[in-house]
């Protein structure tokens, strides 16, 4: 090896010499950000914030104003037996509004007679009410009507009551949000541990990558509660982000652990060792932090606050991983030294442990030599894999989920929600139009809102039910709109087409200085989908594009450039087919405890290919880093990725196992989203540790030669990740076993 030195050597090396300085900084370096983040506080996103096109400039007018728009709530009564306007039905209608109204927290409390909100058959009625208070609490002091509401469906055994709403929904959500990711985050941390104990086979070897990940995700909480003053964050921001930290801190750690082991294998010393891991391995981490980085940093071009607050939060808990497994972990191991193997598993003894750490597993040796005398052939094969994984999402339909999708099937929520959208359409998710006006009160404003209301009953693309309120001081009218439809479906898009485009442009529309903007779930979820469609090119065309300028000059190479953004791009669409085939058509969905609902949510595909498109750079950066090495240590291209396979085969699929261990724990969340997010990270990484690392990668630099190393005259010169940067003796040319002419 040469001895060239990079940044992540000299940090090692630093850290390594000025141990206690460097672990307890960075114990301190925690612990403060923690204390700021604590008192600062997290800001979190308001309704407005989401917003996005004519939805979100609503939302802004009606909080520019100062205007709280209450959280309603509805209360379906149903009975197969008796009908409304009989004695007991409507006993249990008067009975309900009593209980709700003495619990204090309702306001404009509307029963069936004056709404007549009445099914068809007159087996169902609702009763509509306002949360009193502030509405972005509401969800939180929802639980007196609750209960109010089930005891009163004690007495009278007849009748079913049922509760859905603002407050009501996203209680549910809640709810099953903080069960979810409780339980994700005590399953995670014990997984990846129990991983990492059988391939290090050593307890302090074992608990060292997970005490790094966790200190990492906790001090990068700390930071992103300072920062969200600036960018203001999603609630399960937290969550997201300790599981990603909790991914690639570990992997980081695991990748520098396994180096330093394999040289102390080979004979070297323990400070020389360490040296040679933060040379090679560091600097790999190091690029792969980066990358994850710059990648993420193509979210802000998506013109969405939510993505770009996940962008700061994912790239937070990655800097500071990165600069955790770069000087608090090589300060570590200098400290304990060969006490890193204390602690020894019974059954798991020390040869097996050293030999996956060097050496590829029989059956990948096996594949591997199948590679190495067919490339072709295993090329094409794997190809053939991917792309007909891929396939499914040549049809994917996206759509912006709402509860009665988000949330499971039997979910009593949900069930409420299809029943009163059955029942009553337009009911679940009115539409909202929001009409600013330079006097509100005028006689012509007037006639404008009262020929809105008669047009869009008479379309037919609307309930009767329309409701108009008017802050005069603020000059502003809203109106409730009931859409034709379930509220999601095709229907409900006609009629929203037909709002937007006719029966406001013809009404509201045609008062002078006035602008009329449609807001509500349907609304939020087309506009939403619209921007995502207009920043998919841009945020691709950045994330590709810095990809390869990354990888071109990490490895001087325009060829593995190339080559790894089109094997990451496989592994995207493999991981788009998947969610695709289980998600909207519902193949294999029962195996992970859910249904085909028809879509995928609209914000998975742009997030999961960010995401993908960093973390799959772990892997390859490793993995091409130890083929360069061996090359310009004097191998062929050949022997050089026979080595850089057999090397790596052991930590690579170690890495994989606990990145696919800790996004699966995503899968087995109850929210739809969160599945989907869980089965297509992890199918995309599984696949990316093993077909593309171990079979597409070889097979594609074996039949490309030399063509792999060519470079255009600016980019010759010293290759910086194949530095071997460290300070011990220079190593032995490269020779194996069976060595073959360099070519």
């Amino acid at each position: 090896m040469a001895a060239k030195r990079n940044l992540a050597a000299a940090l090692g090396r630093w850290s390594a010499e000025h141990r206690k300085t460097a672990v307890f900084g960075w114990l301190v370096l925690v612990v403060l950000v923690m204390t700021l983040g604590t008192a600062a506080g997290q800001v979190n996103l308001t309704e407005a914030d989401y917003g996005t096109g004519d939805s979100g400039r609503a939302e802004r007018i009606i909080e520019d104003a100062g205007l709280t728009e209450p959280a309603g709530e509805l209360i379906y009564v149903h009975s197969d037996r008796l009908t409304a306007g009989s004695p007991r039905f409507d006993q249990a209608v008067a009975d309900t509004a009593r209980a709700v109204r003495a619990t204090g927290l309702a306001d404009r409390l509307r029963t069936p007679d004056t709404t007549h909100l009445i099914s068809a058959d007159r087996h169902s009625a609702l009763i509509q009410y306002d949360v009193k208070g502030d509405p972005d609490t509401a969800a939180d002091r929802i639980q007196p009507v609750i209960d109010a509401v089930r005891k009163t469906g004690a007495a009278h055994p007849d009748v079913t009551f049922g509760q859905y709403g603002a407050a009501t929904g996203l209680k549910a959500i809640n709810d099953s949000l903080g069960e979810d990711f409780a339980r994700a985050e005590y399953t995670a941390l014990p997984v990846s541990l129990g991983i990492l104990l059988a391939v290090f086979g050593a307890l302090v070897a074992a608990l060292l990558p997970v005490a790094l990940a966790v200190t990492a995700c906790l001090g990068a909480m700390g930071l992103l509660a300072l920062t969200s003053h600036l960018v203001p964050v999603d609630g399960m921001t937290n969550s997201m982000m300790f599981l990603m930290g909790l991914a690639v801190g570990v992997d980081y750690c695991l990748f520098y652990l396994r180096r330093q082991r394999e040289e102390r294998d080979a004979g070297r010393d323990n400070a020389t060792a360490l040296r040679v891991a933060a040379a090679t391995s560091g600097h790999s981490v190091m690029i792969s932090g980066i990358t994850v980085c710059v990648a993420m940093a193509g979210m802000f071009l998506s013109g969405l606050t939510v993505f770009e607050g996940f962008a700061i939060a994912t790239i937070e808990v990655v800097v500071i991983a990165v600069l955790g497994s770069m000087t608090v972990l090589p300060a570590l191991m200098a400290m304990l030294g060969d006490r890193i193997g204390a602690g020894r598993i019974p059954f798991i003894g020390r040869r097996r442990a050293h030999r996956a750490a060097s050496a590829a597993p029989r059956r990948d040796r096996a594949l591997l030599r199948g590679v190495l005398a067919r490339p072709g052939v295993f090329a094409l094969l794997a190809a053939v894999v991917l792309l007909g994984l891929a396939a499914p999402a040549l049809g994917m339909k996206t759509e912006k989920l709402g509860t009665d999708k988000l949330l499971p099937a039997d979910n009593q929520m949900v069930k409420v929600s299809r029943q009163i959208a059955e029942e009553f359409p337009g009911s679940p998710a009115p539409a909202g139009v929001v009409v600013k006006a330079r006097d509100i009160t005028s006689a012509e404003m007037t006639r404008a809102l009262a020929d809105f209301r008669a047009k869009a009953v008479a379309s037919g693309q609307t309930g009767k039910s329309i409701d108009v309120t008017v802050h005069a001081k603020e000059n502003i009218a809203e109106i409730g709109v009931p859409l034709a439809g379930d509220g999601a479906d095709a229907t409900s898009k006609k009629a929203l087409t037909t709002l937007r485009e006719t029966l406001i442009p013809e009404t509201l529309g045609k008062v002078p200085g006035t602008t009329a903007l449609v807001r509500g779930d349907l609304a939020f979820s087309v506009d939403y989908n619209d921007q995502l469609k207009k920043s998919i090119v841009p945020v691709f065309a950045f994330v590709l594009g810095i990809t390869f300028l990354l990888m071109l000059f990490s490895f001087r190479s325009p060829v593995i450039a190339l080559t790894s953004i089109l094997l990451n791009l496989l592994s995207v669409g493999a991981a788009y087919g998947v969610m695709t085939a289980v998600f909207q058509h519902g193949w294999g969905a029962s195996l992970v405890g859910t249904e085909g609902i028809g879509a995928v949510e609209s914000w998975m595909p742009l997030f999961v290919f960010v995401v993908l498109f960093g973390l799959s750079m772990d892997y390859h950066v490793f993995v091409v880093s130890r083929i360069r090495e061996a090359y310009d240590r004097g191998a062929s291209t050949r022997d050089a990725i026979a080595h850089g396979i057999r090397s790596t085969a052991g930590v690579v699929t170690s890495a994989g196992l606990i990145m696919v261990a800790v996004f699966a724990v995503f899968g087995t969340l109850a929210m739809q989203d969160f599945k989907q997010l869980g089965v297509g990270l992890a199918v995309a990484v599984l696949l990316d540790a093993t077909l593309v690392r171990a079979v597409l990668l070889p097979s594609v630099m074996l039949l490309l030669g030399k063509a792999n190393w060519a470079a255009p005259r600016f980019l010759r010169g010293a290759h910086p990740a194949a530095g071997t940067a460290h300070a011990a003796p220079a190593a032995a040319p490269f020779a194996p076993e069976h060595a073959t002419a360099r070519r």
